[in-house]
């Protein structure tokens, strides 16, 4: 299945699936994406076998973003269901205008229909569904299935994920009122989950799934490289080096990739060429997001933090 030899943007089709691992990587990168080998391989896959795929990892390791690239490189629309506690077939799937629907029948009897059966059929009907993610995925679209995000799936319950078996299986959900709606051709279904709770087995059992981890500091210089081209070299390098360091401490929430790249751009708009212990100390709440671990990181750790970044990039100087 994997090409040899470099890969180059024309290899790949935005309207048509890549068709080796090595595209896969190149489809990503095009639309800014830096995958490794590990992720490029079972998004080929899920793509290739149909299968909706799982991305567990902790938050900020650019999860969601896989779908929101693959939505972009592939010229489909993106469908996002934000998953949140609570969350049920109201607001992921369908719920009836009941508002219009109560006008309709006001409007039938003034009109002096009193057939109740064929006044129930009409105001059942697809006139007054409103279409939640869940459904509207399933639905035909002329750029190609989409691409549906259910994000931050720990989020949920178990009950809801139990619902979830039917659209991961077969591609289809089921309305009392209209009966089965399946996908003419199913969606490209990318789940994710920062693990807050573990994922029910018969779930990820109909999916692929892949750990997102952080970056080695090598392809997180990649990330910022392609997201944020203008970057001063120098720079680039001492942020991964002292974010790759941070990493290693002892802190509540060790800051993801979305960290690095709003703390590189922060450091831009400060006009700063280098580190230096007190625009970090200006800047930590871009790195960390609990107080107790912005007060630990006090300047002694600061700067013993930048000492280590210097050490470790002095053999490329």
């Amino acid at each position: 299945m994997n090409q040899t030899g470099p890969m180059t943007a024309s290899d790949v089709s935005p309207s048509a699936f890549p068709l080796s691992i090595d595209a896969t990587d190149t489809l990503l990168r095009g639309a800014g994406y830096v995958p490794d080998r590990a992720l490029a391989t079972v998004l080929f896959l899920a793509l290739r076998m149909g299968r909706p795929l799982l991305l567990e990892g902790e938050a900020g390791v650019g999860k969601t973003e896989v779908a929101r690239t693959l939505a972009k490189a592939l010229g489909r629309r993106l469908i996002r269901l934000q998953c949140y506690e609570g969350l049920d077939l109201s607001g992921a799937v369908y719920e009836w205008n009941y508002a219009a629907q109560m006008i309709a029948i006001r409007l039938a009897e003034a009109a002096g229909e009193s057939d109740k059966g064929e006044i129930g059929s009409d105001v059942f009907s697809e006139r007054y569904l409103l279409r939640r993610p869940l459904l509207d995925a399933l639905m035909p679209d002329p750029a190609g299935p989409p691409v549906l995000l259910i994000d931050e799936l720990d989020r949920t319950d178990e009950a809801f994920e139990a619902f979830l078996l039917e659209v991961l299986s077969d591609f289809q959900v089921t309305i009392p009122e209209l009966g089965t709606i399946k996908a003419a051709l199913p969606p490209l279904i990318i789940l994710t989950s920062n693990r807050t709770r573990e994922i029910h087995d018969a779930l990820k059992r109909r999916c692929l799934y892949h750990w997102v981890d952080y970056p080695s500091a090598e392809r997180e210089l990649e990330i910022l490289s392609a997201r944020l081209p203008g970057l001063p070299e120098r720079l680039s390098r001492e942020v991964v080096a002292f974010v790759q360091a941070l990493r290693k401490e002892d802190v509540f929430k060790v800051p993801g990739v979305a960290e690095t790249l709003d703390w590189a751009s922060a450091l831009v708009e400060l006009d700063a060429a280098a580190l230096d212990p007190a625009i970090v100390g200006d800047t930590l709440g871009v790195l960390l997001k609990y107080q107790d671990d912005i007060a630990r990181t006090d300047a002694g750790r600061i700067e013993r933090l930048i000492a280590e970044t210097r050490e470790a990039l002095r053999p490329r100087e």
